[in-house]
């Protein structure tokens, strides 16, 4: 079931209904509810794969209390691996059995083999495979490092790892911050309601408004480049670069808003990561339950930036390489992890990785300096040659794409989309400060006109643009 789609619009107020209405003082009701609702809105697409949630949960249910009950640490360890081979065989054959397959069979005939792919699989990749496995795996992990006690509550836990919000496209959310809220009793709190509507007005705005308008565009510009000059290959390039933000910030906005809506409080996933003064700050403020993962149960289990300059550069390319070959089974998503890798690298050898930690850009201030405008910009120039990579089909159509615009450029003729990007610009740079924050405006004329606009523009464009799912899905 897609957020943008009129059986979510019937989907969630039957559910909010039930929830606060019906069962407002039955916790296990509620979370029984909660976990039934989340099946529905995951089996809407395919229910054939609800049987891979719902194994994945009873193995990790399972998993978690062994490692707590066991005093032996080999044992331990034992389960720890069967949770994590479990996951990561569950990830894989669906997501890279074809893949690897291919790769070699490519391999050998570069050397002079030639063979058939009649391994190759017609493998349907399960949508949120990536993200349901990925919390799963990391609550055996606390347990495992003792960050986390177990719980015997399966309906708890098993709404946990189903929690429909985001249960497809994150954020990928830790069982130390959304169980104990599953667990424990929920009241409705008028506030954090409303927050949770604006935040879902927002994100309806951006993916349906700014993402799906954009998206005839980028398609057209990538899947026939070598037809366009290079200006309007550097168009479509900003385009696609707004569009994914647009689209998964977007859905993230929507699951964080629809949770409140509920009781419950997601961790943030984006915070404004184009206003970025560098590339460290970059990754501190996009897909930050994914950065934050991969930091902490790989980063740092391999030796983090305490084992000298040339470990940490190491562990530094794993991650990036690692956390490219996460969003998709192609060389193209391993090119890109390694480019921002070379970004990265020289802040972290000058020790200005972590900079730009408790600041934000102009803080204090209506306008950017023009060193920060600078840094803004190019900041923002490098992602999007990286984008160039994530988006297109091959590497050696990437590189193409790339010379075009350098060897014939000319001044775009397609200019449509510009002018909600820029309005997009000027609202994010208006509530910088705070993600969550929104429309905080006094004069409550002045605050239902921006709800009643934004609202005009989704319904206007529900009706001229196809309905599209989310991009993230398919990662």
């Amino acid at each position: 079931m897609l957020f943008n789609s009129l059986e979510f619009l019937i989907f969630l107020p039957t559910v909010f209904l039930l929830y606060w209405f019906v069962f407002q003082r039955k916790l296990r009701v509620q979370n029984l509810l909660l976990l039934i609702s989340s099946y529905v809105f995951y089996g809407w697409w395919d229910y054939r794969f609800l049987s891979l949630i719902f194994l994945s949960t009873i193995v990790d249910y399972f998993v978690g209390l062994k490692i707590h009950d066991s005093d032996d640490k080999k044992i331990k360890k034992s389960y720890l691996w069967v949770s994590i081979l479990f996951n990561l065989g569950l990830l894989g054959f669906f997501k890279y059995f074809n893949f690897f397959i291919d790769s070699w069979i490519d391999l050998l005939g570069s050397i002079g083999y030639e063979q058939k792919s009649t391994w190759t699989l017609n493998v349907i990749l399960p949508v949120g495979i990536s993200f349901y496995t990925f919390q799963t795996m990391s609550y055996s992990l606390d347990i495992y490092h003792g960050k986390l006690k177990p719980t015997k509550d399966f309906i708890s836990f098993a709404s946990f790892v189903s929690f429909f919000p985001q249960l497809v496209a994150g954020p990928i959310e830790r069982a130390s911050n959304l169980l104990p809220q599953i667990l424990n009793n929920r009241a409705f709190k008028y506030e954090q309601g409303v927050q949770g509507l604006r935040l879902i007005l927002w994100g309806m705005f951006k993916k349906v408004v700014i993402a799906d308008s954009l998206a005839p565009f980028v398609d057209n510009i990538f899947n026939d480049y070598s037809s366009f000059n290079g200006g309007v290959l550097l168009l479509g390039l900003i385009y696609f670069s707004f569009q994914i933000y647009c689209d998964f910030s977007g859905y993230s906005d929507i699951a964080i808003g629809t949770s409140k809506l509920f009781g419950f409080e997601l961790m943030s996933n984006f915070k404004f990561p184009y206003f970025s003064r560098d590339i460290g700050e970059f990754w501190r403020r996009w897909h930050i339950s994914l950065s934050t993962w991969f930091r902490d149960y790989l980063y740092i289990p391999l030796g983090g930036s305490k084992g000298g300059k040339w470990l940490s550069i190491r562990n530094i390319f794993i991650i990036f390489i690692v956390s490219g070959f996460w969003h998709g089974a192609n060389w193209t998503f391993i090119v890109w992890g390694l480019i921002h890798a070379v970004l990265y690298i020289p802040l972290f050898l000058r020790g200005k990785n972590k900079k730009y930690i408790t600041t934000i850009v102009a803080e204090d201030r209506w306008l950017p300096s023009l060193k920060e405008l600078f840094q803004m910009g190019s900041t923002f120039f490098c992602t999007m040659i990286a984008w160039v990579f994530f988006r297109s089909e091959n590497i050696s159509s990437a590189f193409n794409y790339l010379l075009k615009i350098i060897t014939h450029f000319g001044l775009p003729s397609k200019r449509g989309g510009i002018i909600f990007i820029l309005l997009f610009i000027l609202i994010e740079w208006f509530i910088r400060k705070d993600e969550r924050d929104l429309f905080r405006l006094e004069n409550k004329y002045a605050r239902w006109s921006v709800y009643i606009f934004l609202n005009y523009l989704i319904i206007a464009h529900f009706k001229v643009i196809d309905l599209s799912q989310f991009m993230y899905f398919q990662f």
